[in-house]
């Protein structure tokens, strides 16, 4: 999301309302930029027209690369960099690599989703996150709107008619 510096913020108290507010907003030509909510609400993605996350094929890419890592790096010291003759066993004994290869595509697929989703959610070293309000953090259901977007004069009568509770305007 970009930043805004002056929006609308609406309040509901309940998620129900909150999402039939967002479809009512949305039907009367309001431009809703997020809404923030105390825990996760089913059904907010499709309203609000959030893409699926791709952090699940990051993790398939991320385990793949580890596991061919793992199995690669075993068939390299057992036939190459260590080669131990004992009791006649094999060199590649493929299914004594199983447990390693397991781990190491659960340790890069676990390593590569945490990255991605820091790189995603722009976290991690020196973020500055801005929160639009604290109540949305206690048990608000908040909806921003961009004042820039929605510069008409009834956009606060369009949000009490969608069941806002509270409509404030802040910077």
């Amino acid at each position: 999301m970009k930043e805004i510096t002056k929006y609308i913020s609406a309040y509901y108290l309940d998620e129900e309302d909150l999402l039939s507010g967002i479809k009512k907003m949305q039907e009367n030509n309001v431009k809703v930029l997020d809404a923030f909510t105390p825990f996760p609400v089913h059904g907010l993605d499709k309203v609000l027209g959030i893409r699926r996350s791709w952090l699940p094929r990051v993790g398939f890419i991320g385990g793949t690369i580890g596991a061919l890592t793992g199995f690669f790096f075993q068939m390299w010291v057992f036939t190459e960099g260590y080669q131990m003759n004992i009791g006649g066993k094999p060199l590649l004994a493929i299914p004594s690599f199983i447990p390693v290869t397991f781990e190491s595509a659960v340790l890069f697929a676990a390593f590569s989703m945490v990255f991605a989703f820091l790189f995603r959610s722009r976290l991690g070293l020196g973020a500055e996150n801005k929160i639009y309000d604290v109540k949305s953090t206690d048990n608000h259901f908040v909806v921003v709107a961009g004042y820039e977007e929605n510069k008409s004069d009834d956009v606060k009568e369009k949000m009490e008619a969608a069941g806002a509770t509270i409509i404030e305007v802040k910077e």
